[in-house]
């Protein structure tokens, strides 16, 4: 593996990491999961661009569950639905590795383990867990970020994988990252303030150099590596093509995982 690119870069692509039978496997459960999911009573939107303002208590305690949230644009004025659930739904979090028979098969393989043992993470633990739907016509951008903001510790021990469980190009949302940005340090964190809201601390305002983004396009089945101070953003999906991928998220077993974090556990977070 090129781990010197990881090294320089901050992000690794490898191709055909997970076969088509397991990237359909994801996809179908997914789906099913989906289907059992009634949204009649709570419905969550996910957004990076309010992030203080739609916070709410079923996304703060997320973190060990299987949770639902919707596109931003999904909803008409009068608050129903402009598409089916299952075409409006942004993503299923935060515990799928740990709470979902399918996932964790997945998220626990023996090349997993591998992998993380080959770039530093044998003793890592397995945080959290995100399915990412990227709905055509109204997937939602992510606006540029480091995963560190979200999930720090300390040392800043965290390495994101983010398997693409459809080819991912311009045209559908793919990631963009800024090569080498890691080596920048942290712009900011996501907080818990008083009474549970949620706030960022600033450590740098300079703006993110987005001009110096390039696309990852990668292939169905691939995976990309991204280090915890990676700036990377996706933009949004318009085309008719949707984008799904799967997310995890290891640190290392050893650092600090504040309490201050927006992503809390019940149960501490366990290793492959």
């Amino acid at each position: 593996m090129k781990l010197n690119e990881y090294r320089d870069r901050g992000f690794l692509v490898l191709e055909g990491f997970a076969s088509e039978k397991e990237c359909e496997e994801l996809r179908a459960r997914a789906d099913e999961l989906v289907q059992e999911f009634d949204p009649s009573e709570i419905v969550s939107i996910f957004s990076t661009h309010e992030q203080n303002r739609l916070t709410d208590e079923y996304f703060l305690t997320s973190g060990d569950k299987i949770r639902f949230f919707f596109e931003e644009n999904a909803f008409n004025a009068d608050g129903t639905l402009k598409y089916k659930k299952e075409k409006s739904i942004n993503k299923i979090g935060h515990a799928l590795h740990d709470l979902d028979p399918v996932f964790q098969k997945f998220s626990r393989s023996e090349k997993l383990k591998q992998l993380a043992g080959a770039i530093g993470f044998a003793d890592s633990l397995l945080l959290q867990s995100m399915y990412i739907f990227k709905q055509p016509n109204i997937g939602g951008e992510v606006t540029c970020h480091q995963d560190s903001t979200f999930l720090y510790t300390e040392p800043i021990e965290i390495v994101g994988l983010w398997f693409a469980l459809e080819d991912a190009n311009v045209e559908n949302g793919c990631l963009w990252a800024i090569p080498g940005g890691h080596r920048h340090g942290l712009k900011s964190r996501w907080v818990r303030a008083p009474e549970n809201k949620m706030k960022f601390e600033i450590f740098d305002e300079t703006p993110w150099p987005e001009d110096q983004l390039v696309p990852l396009e990668v292939s169905k089945g691939s995976l990309i590596l991204l280090h915890g101070l990676l700036p990377h953003r996706s933009f949004e999906n318009r085309s008719t093509r949707s984008r799904h991928a799967y997310t995890l998220h290891l640190i290392g077993a050893n650092a600090t995982y504040p309490e201050n974090n927006w992503l809390q556990r019940s149960t501490p977070p366990s290793s492959f």
